[in-house]
C-alpha cells in the first residue's frame, strides 16, 4: 500500500486571530515606514535650501513656468516648442526697467521678508467692502512659483510657495531676488526675460530701453500673454507707473 505524501492542509486561523496577526505586522512595519516619511520631509525642507543658495552664483536653467509652456506650445504646434530666454547680467538691463517693475509689481520690495502683510491686509479690507479679492504677490513669490510651482490655488500650493518664499529671502540678497525675476518672468507668447522682451517689443537691448519703454513692459507683467506694451491697456497702466517711478522704490 504507498503511504500518503500530501502535506496536510495548514488549518484556517480564527478571523480573531488573523486580524491579530496583520494588525501585529502592520505595527512592525510602521517604524520604518515612520523613517522613510522623516526622511522625506527632511529632504523636501533641505532641498529648495541647497537650490536656492546656487542661485546667488548661477541663473536658474529653467522655470516651471518655462516647462509648462514648452508643453503648451508643442500641443499646439508652435516652434520652437521651448520659450526663448537670453540671460544676461545686472549691468546689460536699464535701471528704469527696474524700477518700472517694482512701481508695477512690488514698490515694497525692499520693506518685507517675502510676504507683504501691508498689502495682504489691504486687499483683505478691499474683499469685505464688497470689492474682487485680489491678491498681494510679491516679487520673491513670484519668483518662487515661477521656478517651483504647478498652477493652481490649493491650500498646499499657497504653504510650499509661502515657505520657498521665506527660503529665497533668507538665502538671497534683494537686488539678487529681483535680478532672477527679471531674467525668467514671461513677457509674451514664448519670450521670457527683460533681453528677450525688449528685443521683441521694442527692438533694442535691455539695456537701451527708455523709461516710458520700461514703463509699458512692466504694464503688461500681469497678463503678458494677452496685452501687448503697446496696446491700449499698457498705455493707461504705463502712465501710473511713470507716475510712481519718479520717486525712488521706498527702503525703509
Amino acid at each position: 500500500m504507498t503511504e500518503d505524501l500530501t502535506p496536510a492542509p495548514t488549518p484556517a486561523l480564527p478571523p480573531t486571530t488573523a486580524r491579530v496577526s496583520r494588525w501585529s505586522r502592520a505595527r512592525a512595519a510602521w517604524p520604518r515606514l515612520r523613517r522613510w516619511v522623516l526622511r522625506g520631509l527632511l529632504v523636501a525642507l533641505v532641498a529648495p535650501i541647497l537650490v536656492s543658495l546656487s542661485f546667488n552664483v548661477i541663473q536658474p536653467p529653467t522655470t516651471a513656468v518655462m516647462l509648462r509652456r514648452t508643453v503648451q506650445r508643442a500641443i499646439d504646434g508652435k516652434r520652437p516648442w521651448y520659450p526663448k530666454r537670453d540671460i544676461v547680467g545686472r549691468a546689460a538691463i536699464a535701471p528704469s526697467l527696474r524700477r518700472a517693475v517694482l512701481a508695477a509689481e512690488d514698490d515694497r520690495f525692499y520693506l518685507h521678508w517675502g510676504l507683504d502683510l501691508v498689502e495682504i491686509n489691504k486687499a483683505l479690507e478691499r474683499a469685505e467692502r464688497g470689492g474682487r479679492l485680489r491678491g498681494a504677490s510679491t516679487i520673491t513669490q513670484q519668483v518662487a512659483k515661477n521656478i517651483f510651482l504647478w498652477e493652481g490655488r490649493s491650500f498646499v500650493r499657497k504653504g510650499l510657495e509661502a515657505y520657498l518664499t521665506l527660503v529665497l529671502e533668507l538665502t538671497l540678497p534683494k537686488e539678487r531676488i529681483l535680478d532672477l525675476y527679471l531674467n525668467l518672468a514671461e513677457w509674451g507668447d514664448g519670450t521670457f526675460g527683460a533681453e528677450m522682451a525688449a528685443r521683441r517689443h521694442f527692438g533694442v537691448s535691455a539695456a537701451r530701453l527708455t523709461r516710458e519703454q520700461s514703463a509699458r513692459l512692466a504694464a503688461i507683467l500681469p497678463s503678458p500673454r494677452r496685452w501687448s506694451p503697446t496696446g491700449s491697456v499698457a498705455s493707461r497702466r504705463a502712465v501710473i507707473i511713470l507716475d510712481r517711478m519718479r520717486y525712488a522704490a521706498p527702503r525703509d
